[in-house]
């Protein structure tokens, strides 16, 4: 059987020009965020410890721990609210469909009872507020002409719901049932975040016109607003209240955070502006914040997440993160005595993580292309991307160095090496086999069919190039030149991955008729069939560091892992193992397999003998 022993969760989904409203549970000192169609549930003190939950059918936009931290409601671009139990098997207790458009806030009544939402809707159907527990209607909620970007419960009696939006307004609702109290317009642009403090007393809005404002919790009036002087000088995102309701957080477009005092007369001064890491460019915008017990959480646009203490805000932040996009490329290496994962994602970021500690840094690289398939050697990566162009990338510690790249003219479908003489790699393109010793092209083979996936055997001495046909055709090398050998049959699909096992004594493949086989490299016979177990096509698949195992991953979300010398019938199977699908799979030890997918996570599993 196979045992999750760590997962790297993916960074919140960003959007510039936009804020990202997360939120949290003091009580377990944890965040909730959402990703994709993912919503992720992070302890803020052991980033390591996270949970995932993915039923939403579109992608998620926010999400919040019900007052007791039972339940969670997160909201999904199509409308949907969906309300299910945090802990064990994540219950689904009710779903509504609350508006006709995306959802962007959502925040719980303080007696848990009720649900307030908004975002964008057909005609002025911007806002609504219903029981949790039977989805009926606790109000109107007229004033808004377009998009509302945030909305707010008042945490203490009498109940207040306040919300804004993309025109520029400020909206005070009385109930409930809530009826519209009034409309403040202090602000000339985008209206994009509005929280009431702790206490009900007070409630703040920030905006794109670079100011707070701060008004009375109980009436709306305007009583007070964020001194310009020492402001932001970008829009200002989100805002967090501390827990004795006496300061605030604010993020912005302006790379700063800033903690701001309030004072008796309702106006706000900085008291202090957090130095936030990063190189300054546009990923170190920050676009989401909350204040959670002794912590204070930013979020940048480039998924950084940054953890200060507001008692010690001098303290060096800790800083973690993950991909936002699906991972298309993934290897294990050992470095100083260290297991290094190194994963790659449709961005074309690449991230360093090591096992048993997690995220250790983003390869810095000059040049952000899209990234199809990487093959790591011990101090360099080589990467194809879809420039057309093959890239050795030196690996200095947690940086990029220097990449020299040639362009092979056409997109690469899959890049090897040979493991035992690295500065030899074998690309194929749709017509085309081509092998580089470092960075030059030595041999080039026009095929006469559409190769899909190829591998070179690890002392350098033979490809395999499998074809849409579902043919696989093998090549000897002789000095830089290929010369084909033989042709096998036995797939029924395109052929999707190839790989030599370590000890070189065999191949696996693998076809989008969701088959593996693995043959004998010395006979070419079949030695471990009938491995169709997969209920879709197989993107990837992984040996074994001992050659006695391997894995296949699926769109089918699910990965297999088999026994050469036993029956395909006695495997394991993870179910459920990457939402969306597994693109990259990797052993680290011979009892660790690694994997990552659509989800934009990467997972640590330990095999256990039963």
């Amino acid at each position: 059987m196979a045992e999750l022993s760590e997962t790297y969760a993916c960074a919140p989904s960003t959007e510039r020009g936009r804020g990202i409203l997360i939120s949290g549970d003091p009580k377990t000192n944890s965040i909730v965020y959402t990703n994709g169609r993912s919503v992720i549930i992070r302890r803020l003190d052991a980033p390591l410890e996270s949970s995932i939950y993915g039923e939403h059918a579109y992608q998620a936009t926010v999400a919040r721990f019900s007052p007791n931290g039972e339940w969670v409601a997160s909201a999904d671009v199509s409308g949907t609210v969906r309300i299910w139990g945090r802990h064990g098997d994540r219950a689904l207790k009710n779903e509504f469909r609350v508006l006709s458009g995306r959802i962007d806030d959502l925040q719980w009544s303080p007696d848990g009872l009720r649900v307030v939402a908004s975002g964008d809707g057909k005609g002025k159907s911007f806002v609504r507020a219903f029981m949790w527990d039977s989805g009926t209607n606790v109000g109107e909620f007229d004033g808004h002409s377009r998009r509302v970007l945030s909305c707010a419960f008042k945490p203490t009696r009498p109940f207040r719901i306040v919300t804004c939006g993309e025109d520029f307004l400020v909206n005070f609702y009385e109930g409930p049932p809530f009826k519209f109290k009034l409309s403040q317009r202090e602000h000339s642009n985008f209206v994009n975040c509005v929280r009431f403090s702790p206490d009900g007393t007070k409630f703040i809005s920030v905006s794109s016109d670079k100011k707070g404002i701060i008004y009375d919790g109980k009436t709306g009036e305007k009583i007070g607003e964020l001194s310009m002087e020492d402001g932001h000088r970008g829009s200002i995102y989100a805002v967090s209240w501390s827990s004795d309701s006496k300061q605030v957080l604010t993020v912005s477009a302006d790379k700063t955070a800033k903690i701001w005092e309030i004072m008796e007369d309702g106006n706000g001064k900085v008291k202090r502006t957090l130095a936030c890491p990063g190189s300054g460019g546009l990923g170190d915008m920050l676009v989401g914040c909350l204040w959670q017990n002794d912590q204070l959480v930013t979020v940048s646009l480039g998924g950084m997440i940054n953890i200060y203490s507001a008692s010690d805000p001098d303290r060096t932040p800790v800083s973690f993160s993950g991909h936002m996009k699906s991972i298309t490329a993934l290897a294990c290496s050992l470095q100083s005595g260290q297991k290094v994962i190194l994963s790659s994602s449709y961005d074309g970021v690449i991230i360093r993580w090591i096992q048993g500690i997690g995220y250790h840094g983003r390869m810095a690289r000059k040049d952000n292309t899209q990234i199809k398939c990487f093959a790591a050697a011990e101090e360099e990566l080589v990467t194809s991307g879809f420039d057309n162009k093959v890239c050795r990338i030196p690996l200095n510690g947690d940086q990029c160095g220097n990449a020299e790249s040639v362009d092979i003219g056409s997109q690469p479908k899959d890049l090897n090496l040979a493991v035992q003489t690295p500065e030899l790699a074998l690309v194929s393109t749709d017509s085309e086999v081509i092998m580089l010793r470092s960075l030059q092209v030595v041999s080039s083979i026009k095929l006469g069919y559409t190769a899909t996936a190829s591998t070179i055997s690890p002392d350098g001495s033979e490809a395999i190039v499998g074809g849409q046909d579902g043919k696989l055709r093998i090549y000897s090398i002789n000095r830089d030149t290929l010369k084909e050998e033989a042709i096998l049959e036995k797939h029924r699909g395109t052929i999707t991955v190839i790989r030599y096992s370590p000890d070189a004594s065999m191949f696996a493949s693998a076809d989008a008729n969701r088959e593996a086989v693995v043959w004998d490299r010395v006979s070419r016979e079949v030695r471990l069939k009938n491995m169709l177990y997969h209920s879709a096509r197989i993107n990837c698949l992984a040996w074994s560091p001992d050659s006695c195992l391997i894995a296949t991953g699926s769109l089918d979300t699910c990965v297999i892992i088999y026994e050469v010398d036993k029956p395909a019938s006695s495997r394991i199977t993870i179910k459920g193992a990457h939402l969306g699908g597994v693109y990259g799979l990797a052993f680290s030890d011979e009892n660790t397999v690694v994997s990552a997918g659509e989800d934009a996570c990467v997972r640590v599993w330990r095999l256990v003998q039963q």
